[in-house]
């Protein structure tokens, strides 16, 4: 077996020549995203000989598209196509060495105090008290360079809905990113070939493998092994990424197991080998935060296809109590904008793209308190999850709020994202038209970044699946360490809070294990 030269002691299926792989580790971490990749390099960097597992390809930056359809089919889960059952909301999630941190937005908050004190209350999680969290969040924004929006990173149309926020008197909050020195392509979501966005790829993973952690790409984990209620390591299949042709069985021995392959595949994981779920919790109270795009046409080219994938939000409705939907500005370049609207077929499509100089458009990311599941039906993933009445009125409000903003801000005309074609002329029929909006599956055109929740943390085995520590409750030295753990939806970006818990479980793990 060989490896490629890459700085990232990377073996892909490629590099194997034998069809059965053993291997023996201290920990085997699953899962090259956020909670992977940062559980990865703290272990290593306690000299353990640690071995990361990723389903998906590796891809370098270097050979990144610019061409969000091609990017869906390199980087993303079922090549962009992962849905819930209906089909109407779209799950994006990475699905190549570094997870969705290659993908997302790079749009970074640290987990509010209210979720904090909620979870405390109502799970047992008292010991994520907001004077222990602040110190993890200090140390993943000085290794990931989060910082707030530079001047000059801020995008045309968020100038112009800044204006409209202004005079509406609504407070504004400016992005926090964890990029160095932006090149303000406003191509994150199709990763950075610039290596400016501070992902895995080019932050925890390398740092891993300087002390030693070897990374297996292709490798899908398919059993966890346990003995007498303790993790021994796991079982995978390594295939290739463009013919899904078998290569190698692969079995790691290791004493301590990390599960961190996101929110969908964690549960799929465990449900697989049948261990973890004593509680029934697997799977369960998966959120997701839908967003609809409200897309405003100005009278002359706008330009919003250069600058920060995000330069400002307003948050002043984010608590449940306070409506539960988060606004965020978002870039929109020409492909993009081909699908953020529902501007009709033929003509009328032709006519809007024509004018797609002209559009900026304002997301409503809702704080669902609907949740679903994640389940294997006839060993087929299937997610579970509809946008229930309540949530759709918490929809309502924030796409109202948007078309008002956007009015303000001198918009000429909007469109819904709905499957006929609603169009807002007048700042008059903004009530009356999103008012007669009704909650039908399959009607509206769903996005999810954020999908969370299947393996909830918490202090009760019974109701919970991961105890305050990241282990398992049923399974001892088998962690887990990703979006799956968040008791409750937090109605903003998670990445932050995913990169302080990962840091925390990593921190638990050397004090119970290796002390």
């Amino acid at each position: 077996m060989t490896t490629k030269n890459n700085k990232l002691n990377i073996i892909t299926a490629a590099d194997i020549d034998s069809a059965e792989i053993y291997l023996e580790a201290d920990v085997v971490v699953v899962g090259s995203g956020a909670g992977g990749a940062i559980n990865a390099y703290e272990l290593a960097k306690q000299g353990k000989k640690v071995v990361v597992l990723e389903a998906g390809p590796y891809v370098p930056s270097s050979q990144f598209s610019e061409m969000q359809a091609v990017s869906m089919g390199a980087l993303y889960q079922d090549e962009g196509g992962q849905s819930n059952s209906h089909g109407d909301i779209a799950v994006l999630q990475g699905a190549c060495v570094g997870g969705s941190t290659v993908v997302n937005a790079a749009l970074c908050f640290r987990t509010p105090d209210y979720y904090l004190d909620l979870w405390a209350k109502e799970f047992g999680l008292t010991n994520l008290t907001p004077e222990l969290m602040s110190g993890y969040f200090d140390k993943v924004e000085k290794n990931l360079a989060i910082h707030t929006n530079a001047a000059h990173e801020t995008s045309p149309g968020a100038i112009l809905i800044a204006k409209g926020l202004e005079k509406l008197n609504i407070e504004r909050g400016v992005a926090r990113r964890n990029i160095r020195d932006c090149a303000l392509t406003g191509f994150c979501f199709a990763g950075c070939k610039t290596d400016r966005k501070q992902s895995m790829l080019v932050t925890y993973l390398p740092w891993a493998c300087k002390h030693g952690a070897v990374i297996y790409a292709d490798t899908r984990v398919t059993r966890i092994m346990t003995d007498q209620g303790q993790a021994t390591g796991i079982q995978a299949l390594v295939t290739d990424p463009k013919t899904k042709a078998f290569k190698a069985n692969m079995k790691v021995s290791a004493p301590i197991v990390v599960l961190a392959a996101g929110p969908v595949q964690t549960p799929i994981i465990l449900q697989q080998s049948g261990v973890a779920n004593s509680s029934g919790q697997v799977g369960k109270n998966f959120a997701c935060h839908p967003t609809l795009s409200v897309t405003a046409m100005f009278d002359k080219p706008v330009d919003n296809f250069h600058g920060a994938t995000h330069s400002l939000y307003v948050d002043t409705h984010t608590l449940p109590e306070e409506g539960g939907y988060l606004l965020l500005d978002a870039i929109e370049e020409p492909v993009e904008a081909s699908f953020s609207a529902e501007p009709g077929t033929g003509k009328p499509h032709v006519a809007y793209m024509e004018k797609y100089r002209n559009s900026i458009r304002l997301i409503t990311l809702i704080h669902d308190k609907n949740v679903g599941e994640v389940r294997l039906r006839d060993g087929v993933k299937e997610i579970v999850y509809e946008v229930d009445d309540e949530d759709f009125e918490a929809m309502k409000k924030g796409l109202k709020y948007n078309a008002e903003i956007l009015f303000a801000a001198g918009a000429q005309s909007l469109y819904l994202p709905t499957s006929d074609r609603t169009v807002i002329e007048r700042a008059e029929e903004i009530g009356p038209v999103i008012d007669r909006l009704k909650n039908e599956p399959s009607r509206y055109r769903y996005t999810s970044f954020h999908p969370q929740g299947t393996c909830r943390m918490g202090a009760d085995p019974t109701k919970t699946v991961v105890n305050p520590y990241g282990e398992t409750h049923d399974v001892k030295r088998l962690y887990v360490a990703d979006a799956s753990l968040l008791p409750t939806s937090i109605g903003y970006n998670p990445s932050e809070t995913v990169y302080a818990l990962a840091s925390y479980i990593a921190d638990e793990i050397v004090k119970s294990n290796f002390t």
